[in-house]
């Protein structure tokens, strides 16, 4: 399947459609609401996520090396076994998020429940 467009993500999102395994890289969905998205296994590298809601969202074993996630809401979300090397995620809100078994690279001062502060 061929990349997507940002119109096109916002209209699977809104019918409730899966995006698993999809490739979204480089994709600037900066200040969606995307509460609730399954973006398992997508790729995500280099996507722009800032301030994106994200809460609720199945982001399990995604690939989000090099993602922008500054100030996004990832309340709740399950990010267990993401690849976040390299991601900045100042500012994002991960309370509950469930963060077993990430990848990261050169993290700093955040535990699971905390806001990231690097």
């Amino acid at each position: 399947m061929p990349n997507l467009t940002v119109d096109d993500v916002l209209k699977k999102v809104a019918v409730g459609e899966s995006l698993a395994k999809l490739n979204l890289e480089k994709i600037d969905l900066s200040g969606k609401d995307l509460m609730g998205i399954n973006l398992m296994e997508a790729n995500l590298q280099d996507a722009n996520l800032a301030g994106a809601n994200l809460k609720n969202a199945n982001l399990q074993a995604a690939d989000l090396r090099g993602a922008n996630l500054i100030g996004a809401n990832l309340e709740m979300a399950d990010l267990s076994k993401a690849d976040l090397r390299w991601a900045k995620m100042q500012g994002a809100n991960l309370r509950k998020a469930n963060l077993k078994g990430i990848k990261q690279e050169k993290s700093k001062g955040y535990k699971q429940g905390d806001r990231w502060t690097p």
